[in-house]
């Protein structure tokens, strides 16, 4: 199964990379006053490298609803930044596990620090896999806060009771996909 989801993430990562077209300039050169609106690390193409965590999140139909979260948060330009990150990626059934009107409510534009919040819980900055994970360890997210690990007799690994149900490498980082969306206390 996680074998299967990763390789599902993969493939579809680079179909969406090998759809992406770069332009270039006729005479080759920038014309750094040009009124074109400047865009992040996120409005970069580039078809060579591996694909880093927002491309993976934004090629798996299984996060389309985190993906939505991490624009309406102007989250996907620091998460497109080279890293590394560790970034626990909430299905779309664990966003449609929260209480009814909750998403609805993060996503105006007013709560828009309340849900980049939430979404940095998610995120550690630093690389660390499945096995790296220590039962009982809390681990400080990029919000400040902290996560609890738990790590099962079957050695399956949960982040505050949202168990881990796949692992994706990016460039940037590592995604583990959890079936529960981490809500800071």
């Amino acid at each position: 199964m996680k074998n299967l989801i990763k390789t599902l993430l993969v493939v579809l990562g680079l179909a969406i990379s090998a759809g992406c077209g770069t332009s270039e300039s006729q005479s080759g050169t920038t014309n750094m006053a040009s009124s074109a609106p400047s865009v992040g690390q996120s409005g970069v193409k580039d078809d060579q490298s591996n694909p880093n965590v927002v491309q993976i999140a934004v090629s798996s139909q299984d996060h389309s609803t985190l993906v939505a979260a991490l624009k309406a948060a102007d989250y996907v330009d620091a998460l497109t930044n080279v890293g590394p990150f560790t970034v626990f990626a909430p299905t779309n059934a664990a966003f449609d596990a929260l209480p009814s009107g909750t998403l609805e409510s993060l996503t105006k534009k007013e709560n828009q620090r309340q849900l980049r919040d939430i979404l940095e819980y998610h995120v550690l900055l630093g690389v660390y896999r499945a096995g790296d994970f220590v039962n009982g360890r809390r681990m400080g997210t990029a919000d400040g806060r902290a996560v609890e690990i738990e790590v099962n007799n079957d050695g399956e690994v949960f982040i505050n009771g949202g168990k881990i149900i796949g692992t994706v490498e990016a460039s940037n980082g590592i995604i583990h996909v959890i079936d529960k969306v981490l809500v800071p206390n």
